[in-house]
């Protein structure tokens, strides 16, 4: 799905705040890799410095969520 920058955060507006999986900070780039992989660039987000040494990460669907949680183990909602 090809969207501008605008549709694209419209569409986010409308899912978000998704299913949360918080990250270790030294992972985010990791995390982003993961996700630009693994995903499309509307099916998730990243909120920075959610917590101290920790990333947030959303999700539109649930499946997606608990692959990355899998993925990065005891990394994973710390």
């Amino acid at each position: 799905m090809q969207m501008t920058p605008l549709e694209l955060g419209d569409y986010k507006r409308g899912w978000m705040p998704g299913f949360i999986v918080r990250l270790h900070s030294d992972l985010d780039w990791k995390g982003k890799d993961y996700c630009r992989r693994k995903l499309e660039r509307h099916q998730w987000s990243m909120t920075s410095w959610t917590q101290v040494y920790e990333h947030t990460f959303h999700f539109e669907k649930k499946e997606d969520a608990e692959a990355f949680k899998e993925t990065f183990g005891r990394y994973a909602d710390l």
